[in-house]
């Protein structure tokens, strides 16, 4: 039984790169895919932000390397493929999980705000898949798992602009699954409800009872869930295990 899970879950000899995996749920998931065997680009916006994570595999035995981009610059995701690529020697799962969120209902939301998220949650992903999908393809194996949102499906209007990025991301995943899935490549949505990041550090510390009270309500556990709960999913979608799945979304929410 051990040898048939390592088999279908085991990612020993692939390298993915998981962006904005510098804390929260890209930080956990980059840490469990090389728990899975994995070697791991750990991604973040400056260098100093990646070294924790790179030094917590790299104290584990597992293989990390640290790249530093804005992904909000023009170019950026496909700058980070190359460095990625060179790095590794070729990158076969990409877990697009850096994004922006920028609270506001849509009378109240800023075109600044607006571009910015636009910039950083859909721009860069069309980047990181235009110059990560055609050397999946050719390789003959490859997995896309994008970190999306229960707002991708469920919108809040007081995420008006993030929900509706959120659902665009998702639209292009499903439009180039149907693209590559006969080319050896997967990709889907791993889209999480309510997690406890530093996204949501202020509300949770300037009200801590008001805090309780949402968590109470938000979902059928009512609890709020940890980037570790994320993992899982995430190894599901990054191995040999999903390999009769694509353009899909798996929901980890607590129940909504």
């Amino acid at each position: 039984m051990q040898h048939f899970l390592q088999t279908i879950f085991g990612l020993d000899g692939k390298s993915a790169l998981v962006t904005g995996s510098s804390r929260g749920i890209g930080a956990a998931i980059a840490r469990g895919l090389s728990g899975a065997g994995a070697d791991v680009v750990v991604h973040g916006q400056t260098a100093q932000s990646t070294v924790e994570v790179e030094a917590q595999i790299l104290n584990t035995g597992g293989r990390a390397w640290s790249l530093a981009r804005n992904l909000a610059e023009r170019n950026a995701g496909t700058k980070l493929i190359e460095e990625a690529e060179r790095l590794t020697g070729g990158i076969d799962i990409l877990v697009i999980n850096a994004s922006a969120q920028i609270n506001a209902t849509l009378e109240r939301l800023d075109q600044d705000d607006l571009a910015f998220q636009l910039d950083v949650n859909l721009r860069s992903t069309v980047d990181l898949l235009q110059a990560c999908l055609p050397r999946m393809a050719e390789r003959g194996w490859g997995r896309i798992v994008s970190i999306g949102s229960v707002n991708q499906l469920r919108p809040k209007d007081i995420v008006t602009g993030y929900a509706a990025t959120k659902a665009a991301q998702h639209n292009i995943i499903q439009s180039q699954a149907r693209e590559f899935a006969r080319k050896g490549v997967l990709m889907n949505t791993l889209a999480p409800g309510l997690v406890r990041t530093d996204r949501n550090r202020d509300r949770r510390e300037s009200d801590p009872e008001g805090w309780q009270r949402y968590v109470g309500s938000v979902n059928w556990m009512g609890r709020e869930g940890q980037p570790e709960e994320l993992v899982g999913a995430a190894i599901f979608l990054s191995s040999d295990a999903c390999s009769f799945m694509t353009g899909e979304t798996v929901f980890v929410t607590g129940g909504v």
